[in-house]
């Protein structure tokens, strides 16, 4: 007999999301930064259209810079932090959400404590693979399987908007096609 299993479908009206510390300090030290970057801009912009909100940290401004201008945060809070864990920044709020859509650098430090975090206080983890990155691939690698293995769900870009627009035909949809093609 099967075992009915929980959705982990994202639902716009249950998700945030969290970007992690794509920093202009780690510009020249992770290979596809720019890449990171382009595709965290989807997210954000994505999830202005679809009103999720969206919290960004960076950590130690002072020392690592400030977001990336071509992630063009546009009034998105911005929470500064010395913590690994996102989650674990002074004023780090998911405002009622039970589904958390993560991104940013690095994939083996503060994306994975964030993402442990998230999944020990029971919210439901979505870690966008094609946003995420690290120094050196192989730390990307492990934390992928790290995250997976405490309960995340990976994901992309794609899919994570796709799932917060839940149906095609509508002005949102159409607006997130033309962010993802």
């Amino acid at each position: 007999m099967a075992t009915a299993r929980r959705s982990t479908l994202l639902s716009r009206d249950r998700a945030a999301l969290v970007v992690v510390d794509v920093q202009e300090g780690f510009r020249k030290a992770i290979p596809d930064f720019e890449a990171v970057a382009r595709r965290t801009a989807t997210l954000v912009e994505g999830a202005r259209i679809l009103g999720v909100p969206a919290i960004v940290t960076e950590q130690y401004p002072k020392g690592l810079g400030h977001t990336a201008d071509e992630v063009g945060l546009n009034g998105e809070p911005v929470l500064e932090k010395t913590v690994f864990a996102a989650s674990q920044a002074d004023g780090f709020d998911l405002a009622g959400r039970d589904q958390a859509v993560v991104c940013g650098i690095e994939a083996h430090v503060c994306v994975h404590q964030t993402v442990e975090d998230l999944a020990a206080r029971g919210v439901e983890v979505h870690v966008c693979a094609d946003a995420i990155s690290s120094r050196d691939p192989a730390n990307k690698a492990i934390a992928l399987e790290r995250t997976e293995r405490a309960g995340a769900v990976p994901t992309t870009v794609e899919m994570a908007l796709l799932e917060l627009c839940g149906r095609a035909g509508t002005d949102e949809f159409k607006a997130v096609q033309r962010l993802i093609k």
